[in-house]
């Protein structure tokens, strides 16, 4: 466990094999084609048949993500065959059989929902804004997804219709990826949603190496500079709301919240953490940036 005063952070050895940096960035590259040019194909190709063959929204909501899923578990395949990455999970069968719940998980890359949503098969999220705007992927967001600018009743209620049907809510309680020096405060969202349905909070760590070159603001021409990315999935033990039901709701999701953060700290998974030290806290300035 790590000491007081000081912060768990991921640290990357030098690139030890030039041959082999570049073949990951290569594969890097050409996953970012393979994901762009499906994102293109499913949009304009399939969810008009899958329209067409599934009458009804939920029917057609229900076979999309089991598509989507699919998809998005091949293009794992992909990395992983191409020595790009690796992804492994506590426990494969679990994420399969999760329904009516909400998935609360760190954000330490880009690939993250992708990897999520590839090991659950009914899976919804709440997406950026941004996703939802004038790109291809808002074709596939707006028809399966819920937009976090929605008003709060609206978003609440498109929750627990989703989770109603038995899928399973992805939230990034960070809000958006972790910084290099470590995680991001975590907002109350997953805790709001699970207080409003009466949905447990499933939260997931997910561990592995440092994501360099797939943090945010990070360069397209940088990767990990020894390794493979390595995604390390873990469940944790489910959250209920039953023992906040007697406190105002601002106090539930505040102590809901600290508690997930706590569970998914990367001061608690250290040993799911592969290249993890620990920076003393005064080496970390307000903008979240190392002073060395």
């Amino acid at each position: 466990m790590p000491e007081k005063n000081t912060r768990v952070i991921y640290q990357s050895s030098p690139v030890k094999n030039h041959f082999l940096y570049v073949w990951h960035i290569t594969v890097k590259i050409s996953s970012f084609v393979l994901f762009g040019a499906g994102t293109v194909a499913i949009s304009i190709v399939v969810f008009p048949v899958m329209l067409m063959i599934f009458w009804g929204r939920r029917r057609f909501k229900r076979a999309a993500r089991r598509f989507i899923s699919a998809m998005f578990r091949f293009f794992t395949w992909y990395m992983s065959f191409l020595h790009g990455s690796r992804f492994k999970t506590s426990d494969d069968a679990a994420f399969k059989n999760l329904g009516g719940c909400i998935v609360a998980a760190n954000h330490p890359s880009l690939l993250d929902v992708v990897v999520l949503i590839s090991r659950i098969p009914h899976a919804d999220c709440i997406v950026n804004a941004s996703l939802s705007g004038k790109n291809i992927v808002h074709v596939i967001t707006r028809a399966l997804y819920i937009s976090n600018n929605l008003p709060y009743p609206e978003l609440i209620e498109k929750c627990r219709k989703s989770l109603s049907e038995g899928n399973t809510l992805i939230i990034f309680p960070e809000g958006t990826r972790s910084l290099p020096s470590g995680q991001n405060p975590f907002k109350k969202g997953a805790a709001r949603v699970a207080l409003a349905t009466g949905c447990p909070i499933v939260p997931v760590f997910m561990g592995g190496n440092d994501k360099v070159g797939l943090r945010k603001h990070d360069p397209m021409l940088k990767f990990h500079p020894s390794d493979m990315y390595r995604y390390d999935l873990y469940i944790k033990e489910p959250l209920t709301t039953d023992e906040y039901r007697d406190l105002p709701e601002p106090v539930a999701a505040r102590r809901i919240t600290k508690k997930l953060q706590k569970i998914l700290s990367y001061e608690n998974n250290f040993e799911n953490m592969i290249g993890a030290v620990e920076v003393p806290v005064e080496q970390i300035t307000e903008d979240g940036r190392l002073d060395f």
